[in-house]
């Protein structure tokens, strides 16, 4: 007799720096997505599979929905939107520490039609600042029919609980991935994205969003090393100087904090060439978001 088996995409949405990412790192239990403070690290759909007890939710960490007219925001608010049509369930994940504002308030508008299939998540409880009550009231008056789940991604607290009903709530489904699958992302693209992370966590003050990670080729040695060749490319000449830091210095600390972190992800050893090049204003440019955002 077979097996029945559930499966269900779970899109992940919320406010920049609500902790999706590190959400998804949590219930995946390895590297999916890349965690930084600066707002919108995210800009694709970074699908992260969980597979137990015959059942598989893919989750879909999407860039966090913020209202705004620039290009490369708006880009990144409808890959975000376009998720939540297909999803089978999407969770809403709330910043606790942060008081719901104007950006909240837009969130929830589009979320509205979809009740029946959203989870509340209220996020960052173990947080100094964390006011339940104020986010659970906010939640009551603007989606009052949705359930409520309060955890801490980043301590790992309440996720197995949430985890376990969403499965038992998912449809019977063949299973969409290998049980040992936890991401379906190209390893070129996880290396691109982890230097983007290290460039964001050495120079977020300087180099917030004007940069990107252009691929340009790879090979594997004989003794099975992937040698990764890429530019780190941003808007300015006063950029690349930052970058590359004083004799060099800072583009090698980026590229030797990558290479150690991918050798966590990967079972093989990883060597970056790195260069960086300047792009005029490509944060308005329809062909490199067409390719960066998707």
């Amino acid at each position: 007799m077979a097996v029945k088996t559930k499966s269900a995409f779970v899109a992940i949405v919320g406010r920049p720096s609500c902790g999706k990412s590190t959400f998804l790192n949590a219930v995946c239990g390895g590297k999916v997505a890349i965690v930084s403070s600066v707002p919108q690290t995210t800009r694709n759909a970074i699908r992260g599979i969980v597979t137990r007890d015959n059942a598989q939710l893919v989750f879909v960490d999407t860039p966090g929905i913020h209202d705004s007219e620039k290009k490369l925001n708006q880009k990144l608010k409808e890959i975000a939107l376009e998720q939540l049509k297909d999803a089978d369930f999407i969770l809403y994940i709330v910043d606790a520490a942060r008081e719901p504002g104007k950006e909240e308030a837009y969130i929830v508008k589009q979320l509205v039609q979809y009740q029946p299939k959203v989870i509340a998540v209220i996020n960052k409880i173990d947080h100094s600042r964390a006011d339940t009550i104020r986010t659970r009231n906010f939640l009551a008056e603007y989606l009052p029919n949705v359930q409520v789940y309060e955890i801490s991604a980043l301590e790992v607290k309440g996720v197995n609980e949430l985890l376990v009903d969403i499965m038992q709530r998912a449809p019977e489904c063949p299973l969409y991935y290998p049980e040992d699958v936890y991401t379906d992302q190209e390893p070129v693209f996880r290396i691109a994205e982890i230097i983007r992370e290290k460039i964001f966590r050495n120079l977020r003050d300087e180099i917030p969003h004007a940069v990107f990670v252009e691929y340009e080729q790879h090979h594997f040695q004989k003794d099975g090393t992937l040698v990764y060749s890429g530019n780190i490319v941003v808007e300015r000449e006063s950029q690349k100087g930052i970058v590359i830091g004083a004799a060099g210095k800072m583009i090698q600390r980026i590229r030797e904090e990558s290479e150690k972190e991918l050798a966590l992800i990967f079972p093989y050893a990883v060597k970056l060439s790195l260069q960086v090049r300047v792009e005029p204003n490509w944060k308005k440019n329809d062909k490199i978001l067409a390719i960066l955002i998707q």
